[in-house]
């Protein structure tokens, strides 16, 4: 994988470029729609691909190993094959999915021990078979096995989790570079900073993981909980220690406002289930500020869904009909809020890149900010 910058702003440190996969190049700044488990909800690969125009999505290594499991996946010929997806795919280790089910698994040096939630199976996460499922369901980015703490969270904990992401670290590293890809494509393995919201533990892991040379890196364990003004501050602080010269990921974030000040500090990926899960309960996004589509003010609206928008759910279907369809609980009202979401947020993200190119992304920025997260 190789990563090229193409312009730097002046102002913030918000950047473009793109990432050169064997599944095609990704632009950056980027929004990565989840697929949790193999499948974006609500959307088909055809309108990821042509009406979204999404050139990353993302797979769980948690979910996809339980269901369908990884033989399963294998047989497919990895990822790509068995879902018939032919851009690029980052995987999530598990690490958070691992955290959420505190009531379920226990945390030794060895690895996490955990019970699904399926079935109540018991199994172990270890940093080196995390890398081996990661091979197997065969995504183009991969990441480390890591623990996300929650928050808030006490110092002497937020410490011992991140030495125990370090050392897990070194042997997930280890692993990568004694096994190879399984299906004729490259693979990088990124590393995750942990530290909760201390400052000098967010030092501590920003410089243990850009020590470790990958191709790129990730920032773990932020919109958890914490004040935006906490996330943001540590965006920075661990910015300013990870290299320039790598992509850097900020994992599970977040509101089109998130994402766009974090840009302005230097972020270039993003992924968040925010869109279709908040879509599927009639939240849009808009440039103008959210819609909640089940309000009443909605119901003789024979507008169209978005008259800013160039998806066909913008263009073809009018609030009015959406409010039907999602009080309904029709299938085809979450279908089409996911997709008009789905397309904002990648379509933020062109005109992010077009601003920082143009040299004017702060105004617009703060412009965008100002609107994005009103009611209407």
């Amino acid at each position: 994988m190789r990563f090229k910058i193409l312009h730097s702003d002046d102002v913030s440190k918000a950047r473009t470029g793109f990432l050169e996969t064997d599944h095609g190049n990704i632009p950056t700044p980027v929004f990565m729609p989840v697929g949790t488990a193999g499948s974006v909800k609500g959307v088909n690969q055809g309108d990821l691909k042509h009406e979204i125009r999404a050139p990353v999505i993302l797979g769980n290594t948690y979910h996809l190993f339980l269901r369908p499991g990884i033989d399963v996946i294998a047989g497919a010929g990895g990822i790509h094959g068995f879902m018939n997806w032919d851009g690029a795919v980052l995987t999530d280790s598990g690490g958070y999915q691992v955290f959420s089910l505190s009531q379920q698994r226990k945390l030794t040096p060895e690895g996490a021990h955990f019970r699904s939630h399926i079935d109540g199976t018991q199994h172990t996460f270890t940093p080196e078979n995390v890398v081996d499922i990661q091979r197997s369901i065969g995504a183009d980015i991969i990441m480390a096995f890591d623990e996300c703490t929650p928050w808030p969270c006490e110092y002497p904990c937020a410490r011992d989790s991140m030495e125990l992401t370090h050392a897990w670290l070194d042997r997930g590293r280890k692993r990568f570079f004694e096994t190879e890809p399984l299906y004729g494509h490259f693979q990088s393995w990124f590393p995750i900073v942990q530290g909760s919201t201390f400052a000098d533990l967010r030092k501590q892991s920003a410089s243990r993981i850009a020590e470790a040379g990958m191709e790129g890196n990730a920032i773990g364990g932020l919109s958890v909980g914490e004040p935006e003004e906490l996330m943001y501050e540590m965006i920075e602080v661990v910015n300013g220690i990870l290299p320039e010269d790598k992509p850097r990921y900020l994992m599970g974030v977040g509101t089109p406002a998130n994402i766009l000040e974090s840009i302005s500090r230097g972020v270039d990926m993003f992924d968040c289930v925010m869109p279709t899960r908040n879509g599927r309960n009639g939240q849009l996004f808009t440039r103008e500020g959210i819609i909640n589509i089940k309000n009443e003010k909605w119901k003789n609206d024979f507008s169209v869904l978005d008259p800013d928008g160039d998806s066909y759910a913008d263009q073809q279907y009018s609030k009015a009909y959406l409010r039907h369809l999602i009080v309904s609980g029709e299938i085809l009202g979450a279908q089409l809020a996911s997709l008009h979401n789905l397309r904002f947020y990648l379509r933020l993200m062109e005109e992010a890149r077009k601003k920082i190119g143009q040299g004017d992304f702060t105004p617009w920025k703060n412009e965008m900010l100002s609107k994005l997260s009103l009611r209407l």
